[in-house]
This record gives C-alpha cells, structure tokens and sequence, in this order.
C-alpha cells in the first residue's frame, strides 16, 4: 500500500464502520470528513470550502425542491386511503385466478411508484392489503412476500422517482432524460415480474379462488369491491393514472421542470383526495409532518456527504479509485463490470443514498471518457450509466441482511410470513434484477429510445 493510498483508505474504513455501528449516517460523512481535516494535511480554510459546497450544491439546489414534493404527493395518497382504493379496484378486476392477483398486485405497484417514488410506503401498503391476499390465493408465503418486497422498490426506479433526481444531479445528467430513459427498463421490470407470478401461479390451478370462498365473498361486499361495473372500476382507478400521467408527461414532454411537475402532483393528488370525499386538513397536516421528516433525512444525508466527497477528494480518494480502475486494464467494459460489481457489493451493507452521493462524483467522470463503442457520448452515456446504477442499486432494497423493503415487511406483517421465508422469495426476484441489468447493457437502446 503506498503512503499516498493510506488517508483515503482510512477514511473509507472509518465511515464503513461507523455506518456499520448503527450511527446516523449523516452524522458519520460529516464527522468523518471533519475528523481526517485534523488529522491530514489539508489546510483548516478546507472547512470555508466545504460551507460554499453545502450551499451552492445542496442549499441553493432548486431541483431538490421536487423531493418533498414527490414525497408529500404519494403521502396524501396513502393517508386518505386513495391508494387502498386502487389496489382493491385492481384486485376486484383481475382477481378471479392465482395468476390475476399477482398481475393486480404488479399494476398497482406500477401506479404507486408512478404516484409516490416512495419505497416504505409502496411496500408497507402492499404487505398489508395484498399479501393475505395473495396466500389466500394458494401463493407461497414465500413468493407472496417476495413480490410485494420486489413490486414495491419499483417506487425508486419509476418516475417520478427520488434516486432519479439525485443521481441525475450528482452525475450531471438532465432529470428529465433520466425519467425518460427509465420508463422502459421500469416496464421490463415489471415484464419479468409478471412472467415469474404467472409461471408461479401454474403450480396452485385448481386451488380454491378467493372470489370462491363465502368468506372472502362477504368482505369484498363489505370493502363495496365484490362485483364493480366497469364505470365504477373506472372511477377508482382512472384519477390516479390522469395524475401519472400528468405528471410525468408534463416533464418528459418538456412542458415542466421537474421541480413545477412535482408541485402540480401534490396539489393533483389533494384533488384526487376531494374527488373520492376523503380530503381533511388533519389528513394533509399528517402528510406534511411526515414529509418533512423524510426530507430532514434525505437532507441531512445530502449535507453529510458532500462534506465527506469533498475531503474524500482532498486526501486522493478520487485518484486512487482511478488509479486501480485503471491499473486492472481491460478497457472500458471491464471498467463498467468492475463498478456495477462494486455497487452489488456495496448494496448489501449500504443505502443507495450513501452510495449515490459518495461514489457518482467519482464514477460519473471516469464513466463519460470511456468509449463503449455503442454510440453513446456525453449526456446519453450519462442518462444510460444513471439508469444502470438506478437498477443496479435496486437490488440494495432486496439483498439480505440490510435490505430496506425486507424490513418494511417485517414491520409490516409482524410473524405471519417468518424472515427466512422473506429472504427465500426475494432470491428469484434479485436475479430477476441482475437480468434486467445484464439486458440494460447490451442494448442501450432500452434506456436511450424515448430521449
């Protein structure tokens, strides 16, 4: 190990641990990037650098405005119950077979994702409206959990998505090429999924429907979803595709700067709430506290790790990462691997927050002077590397033994589904991912045919 390699390796190693401890990851970026300003030989003025980088990237940064927007937007839906209402419409229409109610589960989630880019909350309604649901339907508890996990981080890859805004900054690639370039991927997703629920579903035929027990009969009654005509599954399900649609048309199109799209998704998901008589003030208020919670962490995440990129670089981590890219050789496929690689590894202990805002400002760079010999340069390149780091990172929601969605679920559905049959039905939908993210690569044109 050269002398030079020795700071920044350190500081890798010490933010990894504490990450790893349980301490707040924001507090850990930021107190590591102060305590190796002491101890390095960096100048102590670096602390005047590091203020002018936290107000021109973070503070002064109108794009990151659309977060809490987006957020506030899929909380309003999921408080008011209109995003319930969807999910019992979609199960009501296409829950007549084993294989209907997982395709009911994957369109829902589809329209979640599209209306939130909110993983918690796409998960948890998911665990608690259509898993009983599904193992009703004669599904393994295992698979039932694995595609309520899976369909779920379909929030952080579909636009209006969160992970898409941020990786579309750190990288320098426009936002709205990167909700454009996501769409077909998402919907390739959602393909594989399909495909597995249906070839799943083979094997429970001839198993007792839901729509046939007197039971379950009694509480679709009850929940007004038993038989609905095609104009009243209309009225439950066509508002929240017009919102969808709006919104994200208004930004593919051009017609709207993420930041204006996502003040009209809010404002058209409270409409959405006084169509359906469930708006209240105490609801939006609820929606609000929670928004801003999420968005003090988001933030504070954000302020932690530009610190820490910005001694990171200082000390040479920058150089040493290109320095052994390099050296490996290869040329750029092998480059491309080794970083997807690395960003699988890495999902496993960390969120993809911490690795977007740590590693992009690194990668981004070495990525846009590779030539992979598929026509892609400068901004295309950019939006396609983003979407495969998107898909990529994914899987960090799935990957025992951090996965955030696992533990939505387990949060959500207490004991009913034990976490080794939780982990056992993530593993099909994982290489699913992997999948996805191996055609993503050899055929750009999945990402770069809407830009």
């Amino acid at each position: 190990m050269s002398s030079e390699n020795l700071l920044p390796l350190l500081m890798a190693g010490v933010a990894m641990a504490g990450i790893l401890s349980g301490y707040r990851v924001a507090l850990v970026l930021a107190g590591t990037a102060t305590l190796f300003i002491v101890v390095s030989p960096l100048p102590f003025a670096f602390f005047n650098l590091i203020v002018s980088r936290i107000y021109a990237n973070v503070l002064s940064n109108w794009l990151f405005v659309a977060i809490p927007m987006f957020i506030l937007m899929g909380l309003v839906l999921e408080k008011s119950g209109v995003a319930e209402r969807t999910l019992r419409a979609a199960q009501a229409a296409l829950g007549g077979s084993a294989a209907g109610m997982g395709i009911a589960v994957l369109i829902v989630s589809v329209l979640l994702a599209a209306s939130s880019g909110v993983v918690g909350a796409s998960v948890v309604l998911l665990a608690l409206l259509a898993l009983p649901r599904m193992i009703e339907a004669g599904y393994p508890r295992s698979t039932s959990a694995g595609l309520v996990a899976a369909s779920g981080t379909l929030a952080i890859l579909i636009p209006p998505s969160v992970m898409l805004i941020v990786l579309g900054d750190q990288l320098n690639a426009p936002v709205p090429d990167m909700f454009g370039g996501a769409i077909l991927p998402g919907l390739l997703l959602v393909g594989l999924y399909g495909g597995y629920i249906v070839w799943s579903a083979r094997s429970i035929r001839g198993q007792p429907r839901p729509a046939d027990s007197h039971e379950h009969g009694e509480a679709r009654a009850m929940n007004g979803f038993g038989r609905r005509s095609l104009p009243g599954l209309a009225l439950d399900i066509a508002p929240l595709v017009i919102l969808v649609v709006a919104v994200l048309g208004s930004i593919v199109g051009g017609l709207a700067t993420p930041t204006e799209a996502s003040g009209l998704g809010a404002l058209g998901a409270v409409l959405v709430t006084m169509l359906y008589g469930r708006f209240s003030f105490a609801m939006v208020l609820g929606a609000a506290r929670d928004t801003v919670i999420a968005t003090t962490t988001v933030g504070m995440v954000i302020v932690g790790a530009t610190c820490f990129a910005a001694v990171f670089r200082g000390v040479g981590g920058d150089e040493m990462i290109r320095d052994a890219l390099g050296a490996l050789g290869g040329g750029p496929w092998l480059t491309l691997s080794l970083i997807m690689v690395t960003l699988v590894l890495l999902g496993f202990f960390l969120d993809w927050l911490e690795i977007t805002l740590i590693l992009m400002p690194i990668y981004g760079p070495i990525v846009a002077g590779l030539d992979f010999g598929n026509g892609l340069t400068g901004a295309p390149l950019l939006v396609w590397f983003g979407i495969l780091v998107a898909v990529n990172l994914q899987t960090s929601f799935l990957t025992p033994p951090f996965g955030f969605s696992l533990f939505y679920i387990r949060g959500a559905i207490g004991d009913s589904v034990p976490t080794p049959q939780i982990y056992r039905g993530v593993l099909p939908f994982i290489g699913l991912q992997l999948v996805a993210l191996v055609l993503l690569i050899l055929f750009p044109g999945l990402v770069t045919a809407p830009l």
